[in-house]
This record gives C-alpha cells, sequence and structure tokens, in this order.
C-alpha cells in the first residue's frame, strides 16, 4: 500500500535468465519512459552477434535482469525505504547512458565528450526520467551516484560484487549458447554482506568468488574478445570516427541514437557507407596479423589515436593499398577487476587475490590471450600483414611471419 492507502501496481515479466521479474514502484514507472525503452533497441553485445547469431539479446532485458537482482540483494541485506528504492532505480537505469552498439564504439563517444557510459548525471536530471524520480521523492544525483558506484550502496550497482556483472555472465552465456559464463548468481546475492562499509562474500565463499572470476576469465576469449567480434567493432569504431569527420553529427547526438540510427546513418554517408555494406553482409576484413604480447614492443600500447592512424597509412602506403584497407586494433592490457573482490576468511576481510591461487594462473592466461590485430579486406590481407610486420616492429622470426600471413586461411571456421 502507498501512504494514500492505494495499492501498488506490479508488472510480472517473463524473463528468459531469472523466469518471472516482478517489476513494481519507481522501477515500473521508468519502464515506460524514452530512454529505458530505447534500450529495447541496443544489442547487449554488439557484434558478437555476427559470431553467435542467438545473440541477440538487448540491454533493456539486461537492465531488467540487474533490477532483479539487486531487488533480491536487497532483500537478504534487510535495506529498504526510500534508500532501496534508490538502488531500484539505478539498476533499472544504470545502462541509459549506452551508445549504439554497447561498449563497441565507447571509446569514440568518451574521447569525444569524455563520458563513458555510466555518466547518467546529465540524462537523469531532465525529461521524462526527472519527472518519474522526482514524483517517487528521489534525487536523480543521488540515483546518478549510484550508478558511478558512489557510496556503499553504489557498490551493489557497480563494483567487483555488482549485479550488473552477475547478471550480464548468465543472460551472455545464455544467450550465446557457451556454457563458460555459468555462475551461481543465487548464492552470490543470498551471501552478500557489508563489513565496514565494504560490499564483501561471507565467509565459506572464496570458490564463490572464484566462480565469478573464472566465468570472465572464460568468456573474454570465447565471446566478448571473439576475433570475429573484434574486427566487426574495429570496422564499426572506424565507420563511426569517418562518419563524425564526414557530417555535421556530433557525439553527444550519436550517444543518445540505437543501433538502427547508426547504421542507417553510415549507409547514408559516402565516406562510411562501404563500412555498412560490410557490416550488414558480414563481408568483414580478415586477420593480416594476429601478434602474441611478447612479439609487441611495448610503445604500441601506448599509441593515441593519432599514433594509430598514422601507423595504419604508414601499413597502407607499404602494402600499396587504401588507407581504409587497413584498421590496426590495439587493446589495452588485460585486467582483472574481480580479483579486488572482498571475501571473508576467518572473519577477516581478504581480497580473492590475496587468498585465490587461481588468480594469478587466471592473470598468466590473461596475458597469454592478449593479441595485437591487423585487418584488412581478404584479397590484400597477405601485403598488408608482411608490411605491417615491418611497420610496427613486431619480433616475429620468419616461421611465424608466415603463420600470421597464412593462418587465417587454416583456422576452424569462423564461428567457433
Amino acid at each position: 500500500m502507498t501512504d494514500a492507502g492505494q495499492v501498488l501496481a506490479v508488472t510480472t515479466i517473463k524473463d528468459s535468465v531469472h523466469d518471472h521479474i516482478a517489476v513494481e514502484g519507481v522501477a515500473a514507472a521508468l519502464l515506460e519512459t524514452p530512454p529505458v525503452q530505447r534500450l529495447r533497441r541496443v544489442a547487449q553485445l554488439g557484434t558478437v552477434t555476427l559470431v553467435y547469431p542467438s545473440a541477440n539479446h538487448t540491454r533493456f532485458e539486461h537492465s531488467l535482469g540487474v533490477y532483479h537482482l539487486a531487488d533480491r540483494a536487497l532483500s537478504h541485506l534487510g535495506i529498504g525505504g526510500q534508500q532501496a528504492e534508490r538502488v531500484r532505480a539505478a539498476a533499472l537505469l544504470h545502462d541509459v547512458g549506452h551508445s549504439p552498439y554497447s561498449h563497441n564504439i565507447e571509446g569514440v563517444i568518451h574521447r569525444e565528450t569524455g563520458k563513458y557510459h555510466d555518466d547518467v548525471a546529465e540524462l537523469l536530471d531532465r525529461g521524462a526520467v526527472a519527472r518519474v524520480l522526482t514524483e517517487h521523492g528521489l534525487d536523480p544525483d543521488k540515483v546518478a551516484g549510484l550508478v558511478g558506484g558512489d557510496g556503499e550502496l553504489g557498490q551493489l550497482v557497480s563494483g567487483e560484487l555488482d549485479v550488473d556483472r552477475m547478471d550480464y555472465l548468465v543472460r551472455d552465456a545464455h544467450h550465446t549458447g557457451v556454457p563458460y559464463g555459468t555462475i551461481d548468481h543465487e548464492r552470490l546475492v543470498r551471501e552478500l554482506r557489508f563489513v565496514d562499509g565494504e560490499l564483501v562474500l561471507d565467509e565459506g565463499n572464496v570458490q564463490t568468488a572464484e566462480s565469478l572470476l573464472l566465468a570472465r576469465a572464460l568468456m573474454n576469449p570465447t565471446v566478448y574478445a571473439h576475433h570475429v567480434a573484434r574486427i566487426a567493432k574495429s570496422m564499426l569504431r572506424r565507420g563511426t570516427e569517418r562518419l563524425l569527420d564526414a557530417t555535421d553529427s556530433t557525439a553527444e547526438e550519436l550517444r543518445r541514437w540505437d543501433d538502427s540510427d547508426l547504421l542507417v546513418a553510415l549507409r547514408g554517408c559516402e565516406a562510411t557507407e562501404a563500412y555498412a555494406r560490410r557490416l550488414s553482409e558480414r563481408d568483414l576484413y580478415k586477420r593480416a596479423v594476429w601478434a602474441e604480447r611478447p612479439s609487441v614492443p611495448d610503445e604500441l600500447l601506448d599509441a593515441d589515436r593519432e599514433a594509430i592512424h598514422a601507423l595504419e597509412a604508414e601499413i597502407a602506403d607499404r602494402a600499396n593499398v587504401g588507407p581504409e584497407s587497413v584498421v590496426l586494433d590495439v587493446p589495452a592490457e588485460p585486467s582483472m577487476t574481480e580479483s579486488t573482490s572482498r571475501v571473508l576468511v576467518n572473519g577477516e576481510v581478504r581480497r580473492l587475490g590475496e587468498q585465490s591461487a587461481l588468480v594469478s594462473a587466471i592473470r598468466t592466461a590473461s596475458r597469454d590471450q592478449w593479441r595485437l590485430g591487423v585487418y584488412a579486406p581478404e584479397g590484400e590481407s597477405e601485403r598488408v600483414g608482411e608490411a605491417a610486420v615491418r611497420e610496427l616492429g613486431l619480433d616475429l622470426d620468419g616461421t611465424r611471419v608466415r603463420d600470421v600471413r597464412t593462418g587465417i586461411h587454416a583456422t576452424l571456421d569462423e564461428f567457433n
């Protein structure tokens, strides 16, 4: 019942992962706002759907899942009232800042606007979202702070043991069909505790915390960083950069588009229509170079956008191909946020990395899986590969140069 004695409406939604999700209060009202509904048109995994065709779930579904797990966690923690409503609102709104194709072009948006997807203050303090929050007695700035992980309860929405991570691992594994993201999210939620303001897993849950770390480590190479998804992501990123350079569209405007808006804009711009066609038809570039970390000069990891583009132009010139035929993909060094998760061991709060022998092994495996990529159209990939090895100063012996040039043709089917 509300203070006015009215019965609160409850919306029950059938979910592919959590079965039935009951949405009520501020979350039920937020569900119908345009910023939340836009998430129905933003793919959760971006270009991963070109590898796993069933991975067509959206940020909307994921946001519902995060809301559901946050609600369960609040119940187990005994947190209620307006404090809990703020967390529920933040959980449902935590992804409204995502640009089209989710993380795929987030780097481009950040470079142009200085904002990441969790910088949502200006999105929550106006329009329908601000009106709903205010009507329910919630301060939009405080909700935005929770989305960014501020304060004790912000750890539930954005932290090492957040419900965001718990939902996306299970959901992404379910929709891709791979078994690696399977975790006991119900136990994780049930065993959360606050100790001196820190969100921790209760006694006897070291293995539970390890499962979260292991699931993320296994999902990364097989799903999130699959080479085909990385190639498509790099092409989409290059196309988006050229779109911003060639048109009057701004990154602030683009940030509020959905996936279809971006694809239509790419198709309608002469400078980017080729990227749109290739992405739509899955006519993707191929790997010209796929180099391990020890083969790559350290200075390449710190190269900024201008330096990357200059290297692409030099490789293209050496290979005698057009500048649009070379894409250099230098991922960041692997990180393991989950290794800083906190667990109670004999009444003492310890970080998982201090308690688990698995952490160092997974850290080594993540480093071994790191690859620098250079991509080019199929008919030009061999020439581009040879030029890139020399232009980038990759430390490869003769045999491995040949493997880099021709190995793409000897791999298993790209869907695997």
